[in-house]
């Protein structure tokens, strides 16, 4: 007859409970397996799989009862990790999104939006195109896999029962935040600069000969002169996202080597 006592029942719980939590948080910040069109049994089963895969491969687990403030503390540092790692990659979708939307806008596409059910809100039509070019080619790199590589080495790099992190890393991740902007704008820069040249030029036109209907003639210059730029940037899109996955990758990685406490 086998005999299961408590506090093997309390270690077997624990070695799922903490990595589930810590999976489960970094699924739920990610713009991949947090999208809401994928069913939340999913991510749950996903979630429950990984942590049933890794928990042989765990480091000790401190002697910390789960139902206890002890225990308490330790899945509230799970899901701090477990975001931190998800919001890097939140950032590193978001910079396309920010390159639509400043494209639309130069473009006159700024009242094409629609609902978009994964944020909540309305989305520009071109954020949301290049948001799945850029999750396809995420897809493709195998960059799902290696993040979930990175997952589940960050047991290794922070072992679960820390009891605290590296205020820096925090201050790491919200410097990182800056390249929605930045490298949006960059990504957003071979349209946005041709179209402001064009908008130049339609304001001379339109003090040359005032006669002249700018307003009938600007928006369709502007859409077609937009689109052809589109075209070309499309050639340097995919260059473009290996190299801002390649950072992201390295950042999360980063990013966990400085949580450790000091």
């Amino acid at each position: 007859m086998i005999e299961v006592t408590f506090d093997q029942l309390q270690t077997w719980l624990a070695m799922f409970l903490w990595p589930f939590t810590r999976i489960t948080a970094f699924f739920a910040a990610s713009p991949l397996w947090g999208h809401s069109s994928v069913p939340n049994e999913a991510k749950v089963g996903l979630a429950a799989l990984i942590a049933i895969v890794i928990s042989p491969a765990l480091p000790p687990l401190p002697p910390v009862p789960i139902m206890s403030w002890g225990g308490l503390g330790i899945i509230v540092e799970q899901i701090i990790i477990g975001v931190s790692i998800g919001m890097v990659m939140q950032f590193t979708f978001s910079i396309v999104q920010a390159a639509g939307a400043f494209i639309g806008l130069k473009m006159g596409l700024a009242f094409a939006n629609f609902f978009d059910p994964g944020s909540g809100t309305n989305i520009a039509v071109l954020s949301r195109i290049l948001f799945t070019i850029a999750l396809i080619m995420f897809l493709a790199l195998n960059g799902h896999l290696i993040v979930l590589e990175i997952l589940a080495t960050s047991f290794q790099t922070l072992p679960i029962g820390l009891g605290g992190f590296n205020p820096d890393a925090f201050e790491l991740l919200a410097r990182y935040s800056g390249v929605v902007f930045t490298s949006g704008m960059l990504l957003a820069l071979p349209v946005v600069a041709p179209l402001v040249i064009v908008s130049i030029g339609l304001g001379i036109l339109n003090r040359a000969s005032p006669q002249l209907t700018v307003f009938s003639i600007g928006f369709p210059t502007s859409l077609i002169f937009g689109l052809v730029l589109l075209m070309v940037m499309m050639g340097h899109y995919g260059g473009f996202l290996e190299r801002i996955f390649t950072h992201a990758l390295s950042m999360q990685q980063r990013l966990l080597d400085m949580l450790a406490p000091l």
